[in-house]
């Protein structure tokens, strides 16, 4: 299929698929599907807003409104808590259901959305601007296989028994945390989505989603979707709406146990601290990244091009794990440079619906202007321009993926996470000064290495200070690995064993024994 064979060549987040795996059909041509679902989704029901508001969302290829959602602030999030508790207290359907039973919900849920894939693509490209193919054959596949991997999980989540004194016996349980509360951003809605809701209900616990004002269409279609999968009524709760109403009444909210994030730093600790402020509730934060990618002058020099452009331009920079700082061995410098524009050049923009397109708009005026702007500092700053650095003429908000050389470390294009098309390309000479350079930022979230040497592999990757590591390979994320950031890039993991700690108590019980036995 000519169309996978473009998509292989643009490179995307892996997300567990096999490169020599079969695909699902791609269905053509792509149908724009109706929109069904606009409110907010409390114990299986559809409300509108307590105080009867609406916002819109738009489709930013297009800059057209693809229709208005019902806003839930702080009056509906009360709501949703108060289904969300019931749905979990003890003596409850959910809380009385063996562990097989919520696996087997998770894999019905998994088969619904492999169903449901092409219309959850099509209105995910609508609402992010993202290509149809990448949705179709990343995000919705990273979305089935969170689920299905979680599914696996359910029945598998136990304690241990410990060595005490002789007359006692010792033994742990994990037990679900409560009410989760999770606010997910825009770049990876679906996807996020199933990251936030598989291991929390894994483990038991019922679930209050905000997804991000500026998409939150694939997120209520779902809604919709765990009803038909038969999840109790309370167990998630979908409330669409703003970070500073919605949001913000979930992170102080006295009545959820945990919250977790994914988005930028600065809300990430705005988060962190109403939580502390209101119950000390578990927070996990996945945030941002300026992200290192060192390449040898031994590596694969065609790979290394290819790999580092996708971790840059994938998702049109939209991603925390954007390659957005390349440092390049001085003997291959010029010669990677070279590569890296004339691989560029050959990115198609578009149409996000159209089959080519593999670079699509930005997501909203704001994040526009802000790339825009971090792209005039590089050029103010002395970067080289090697190609892009505009907008692409009477298309809106979409971006040319833009190359700058010559990069130095303390402008700041390679200091300020930009979250758009731009790769910085910056030369070094030795490895120690390298891992030195790469580890001088407050982000750790993931690196990358290119090298053919499998100790200097080794040496680097554990010298690094980020959360992931990846050699010879760029944006290779799989449900089975954690995934989290050092520093200011986060707390906690996601995805993994990992991921079941964040989302249950573990409770030690003690038993004296007695010498006479009794029935």
């Amino acid at each position: 299929h000519s169309d996978r064979a473009a998509m292989a060549q643009n490179g995307t987040i892996e997300n567990g698929l096999a490169r020599n795996a079969c695909p699902p059909p791609l269905p053509q041509p792509v149908k724009i599907p109706e929109i069904k679902h606009t409110k907010i989704f409390i114990n299986n029901e559809w409300h509108t807003s307590i105080k009867g508001k609406k916002f819109p969302t738009i489709n930013p290829a297009t800059g057209v409104k693809i229709c208005d959602v019902e806003e839930a602030d702080k009056a509906d999030v009360d709501e949703a808590v108060r289904a969300a508790r019931a749905a979990g207290q003890r003596g409850s359907e959910w809380r009385l259901m063996d562990a097989s039973s919520r696996g087997r919900l998770l894999h019905r849920l998994a088969d619904l959305l492999e169903r449901e894939r092409a219309v959850l693509a099509t209105l995910e490209s609508m609402d992010t601007g993202k290509p149809f193919l990448h949705a179709f054959f990343v995000d919705l596949d990273g979305s089935i296989k969170t689920l299905r991997y979680y599914a696996g999980w359910t029945d598998k989540i136990h304690g241990k028994t410990m060595p005490v004194d002789e007359n006692f016996v010792c033994f742990t349980k994990h037990e679900p945390v409560g009410v989760c509360g999770a606010i997910i951003p825009w770049n990876f809605p679906l996807l996020m989505f199933m990251w936030k809701i598989a291991p929390a209900l894994a483990c038991g616990n019922t679930v209050v989603i905000k997804p991000a004002e500026q998409t939150p269409l694939t997120a209520l279609h779902v809604g919709a979707i765990i009803k038909e999968a038969g999840f109790p009524p309370g167990v998630v709760n979908i409330v669409p709406g703003f970070g500073p109403t919605a949001g913000a009444a979930i992170a102080s909210h006295m009545n959820i146990d945990k919250v977790a994030f994914t988005g930028s730093t600065e809300v990430g600790q705005l988060i962190k601290a109403a939580a502390a402020k209101s119950n000390l509730k578990r927070v996990t934060l996945e945030l941002g990244g300026k992200n290192p990618c060192i390449v040898f002058a031994d590596s694969d020099l065609q790979s290394a091009v290819e790999e580092t452009q996708k971790g840059a331009f994938f998702n049109q920079g939209q991603a925390c794990t954007a390659a957005s700082r390349i440092y390049v061995e001085e003997p291959v410098y010029d010669e990677f440079v070279r590569l890296s524009v004339e691989r560029a050049k050959n990115i198609v923009i578009g149409d996000p619906l159209e089959p080519r397109t593999s670079h699509g708009p930005q997501i909203d005026q704001h994040q526009f202007d802000k790339i825009l702007e971090l792209v005039d500092s590089g050029k103010k700053e002395g970067a080289m321009l090697e190609c892009g650095g505009c907008a692409v003429e009477d298309r809106g908000l979409f971006i040319h993926p833009t190359i700058f050389s010559d990069v130095k470390d303390h402008m700041r294009i390679a200091k300020e996470e930009i979250f758009g098309p731009v790769q910085c390309i910056m030369k070094f000479k030795t490895q120690e000064e390298v891992i030195n350079r790469a580890n001088s930022s407050h982000y750790g979230l993931t690196a990358a290495v290119f090298t053919r040497d499998i100790h200097r592999a080794m040496s680097v990757s554990a010298a690094m200070e980020a959360g992931t590591v990846w050699v010879n390979c760029y944006n290779a994320l799989h449900a089975q690995a954690p995934f989290g950031g050092y520093k200011m890039s986060g707390n906690g993991r996601e995805l993994g064993e990992y991921a079941l700690a964040e989302y249950t108590e573990v409770k030690a019980i003690t038993m004296k024994l007695s010498e006479q036995l009794t029935l």
